[in-house]
């Protein structure tokens, strides 16, 4: 500790010199190093600031003093505190009460909810049923559809005595197959 070099500021140095532990040739190189650094200067004078800041802020609380059982006092203030929870009347209390408060912060928050919450819920019940109405409706009239084709080409097949009621079914089927063709047709030529 009592080497000290020019080229080298330890902040050790500046703290052993404030508590009185350099002597001797230490003592001397760092006074004389003090004056030709100014960083070891600053240095000293905030750590001394440092002392004498901390000795008014603790000077005065050494008058304070606390009562032998303060702790115990402490302990048994915050425990008779506390002893109105543990009754069941005062948490049955503490129960209708938050129970009140949330019933008045829900109708105060009632239209908001409404228009938020559940008119989207709403108008996605009414869409999705409006959507399985229309898949039902096509669905059925679809078969009836089907139904009504088949019984013809049937009666026609069945009851056809001279070979016309074949000819119309396979003429039919051509039709049916038609709008396929087409489309692919009208596929081919955009690709080209």
């Amino acid at each position: 500790m009592n080497d000290f070099s020019e080229n080298r500021c330890q902040v050790e140095e500046v703290a052993a010199y404030i508590d009185g532990e350099l002597s001797g040739i230490g003592l001397d190189r760092f006074e004389a190093h003090l004056k030709s650094c100014a960083d070891c200067g600053e240095e000293l004078r905030a750590q001394r600031q440092l002392l004498c800041t901390l000795d008014v802020a603790f000077g005065e609380s050494r008058s304070f003093k606390l009562p032998k059982n303060f702790t115990r006092v402490v302990k048994a203030r915050a425990e008779s505190d506390l002893s109105g929870m543990r009754n069941k009347r005062e948490r049955r209390r503490a129960l209708q009460l938050c129970i009140a408060l949330a019933l008045v912060s829900f109708a105060l928050l009632g239209a908001a909810v409404r228009t938020v919450v559940f008119d989207p819920i709403w108008s996605f019940f009414r869409i999705a049923g409006s959507v399985i109405h229309l898949a039902w409706q096509a669905t059925s009239e679809a078969a009836a559809s089907a139904t009504v084709v088949i019984r013809v080409l049937a009666r026609a097949i069945l009851f056809s005595q001279n070979g016309l009621g074949l000819l119309l079914a396979i003429f039919l089927l051509f039709i049916s197959c038609l709008p396929f063709l087409l489309a692919k047709y009208r596929r081919a030529q955009i690709v080209e």
